[in-house]
């Protein structure tokens, strides 16, 4: 059965995650899969061990504390997933989501993502992981791995969020773009919402030609277009800054002024810079 695939960690990007995973199931009327990884230690490394230079009687007391040290820290964290399950699902149901299945696993962060999303028609998961919080205008490379490797669309939550109201959609008419267009024009998560579609180019007939096209896919719905000279990630970014609750749709590769699309310096630039949700399609 297809869900929301909800991964979430002990950032502050938790509560927006689930708030927009949240969403999601309300207007896919699907249950959402809430994912907790907790990823084994090295306690060695952690410890900055150097006791390949000292007697073998010191070692090996010193193995046998790591190892209780990793046991304790296994506990730890494995409470921690439990409370933060918790409370996730807790505020999960109080937005709406239609069911949640808890699912608390050990391992690869990346890996189990990947292997859950077979059935996901969305992934969630937060622009940043708890080592990277408090690292402005990043990404977390854990992130982008998934962004990298993923086969489903991948919606990036913000720090904070408001309930999307608006759709901009960054086109070039590209494959990935094509399919951001599609799923902009048929899914049920952005039925009834207006689409903004923006294009980093000259004002000439090409260009025109572009958004035309896209303009006859999005027939009887609210839409607006821009067509600006200048730089892919500055054109969209302006144009998101001044739409109060917008989602930014895009295709994870590109041509033209949009080339670099994912994971590259424009699609890098629009997740780190943006503060609104970022759903990419492959």
């Amino acid at each position: 059965m297809e869900n929301v695939l909800a991964c979430i960690d002990a950032s502050s990007y938790a509560a927006s995650v689930c708030d927009l995973a949240a969403w999601a199931s309300r207007k896919l009327e699907l249950p959402i899969e809430l994912l907790h990884v907790v990823q084994r230690k090295d306690a060695v490394a952690e410890r900055h061990d150097l006791s390949g230079a000292i007697g073998l009687g010191v070692k090996s007391s010193l193995l046998e504390e790591l190892t209780q040290l990793e046991e304790a820290d296994a506990r730890l964290q494995v409470e921690r997933g439990r409370v933060l399950i918790t409370t996730s699902t807790e505020r999960l149901k109080a937005a709406g989501a239609v069911d949640v299945k808890p699912l608390h696993r050990h391992g690869g962060i990346v890996e189990t993502i990947l292997e859950r999303e077979a059935e996901a028609r969305v992934v969630v998961i937060g622009k940043r992981g708890a080592s990277h919080e408090f690292a402005q205008d990043h990404i977390g490379s854990k992130v982008e791995r998934v962004v990298r490797a993923s086969n489903r669309p991948v919606l990036i939550a913000s720090r904070a969020i408001e309930t999307p109201r608006v759709v901009v959609l960054a086109y070039d008419a590209s494959q990935a773009a094509g399919r951001a267009l599609e799923r902009c024009a048929n899914s049920p998560l952005f039925r009834g919402l207006p689409v903004h579609i923006v294009s980093a180019g000259a004002e000439d007939d090409k260009h025109r030609e572009l958004l035309n096209d896209a303009l006859t896919k999005l027939e009887g719905r609210d839409v607006t277009t821009t067509l600006r000279q200048g730089k892919a990630e500055e054109v969209i970014t302006n144009v998101v800054g001044a739409t109060p609750g917008a989602i930014l749709v895009m295709g994870a590769y590109g041509h033209s002024p949009l080339r670099t699309l994912i994971v590259g310096s424009t699609t890098t630039a629009m997740i780190r810079t943006v503060r609104v949700p970022v759903l990419l399609m492959r």
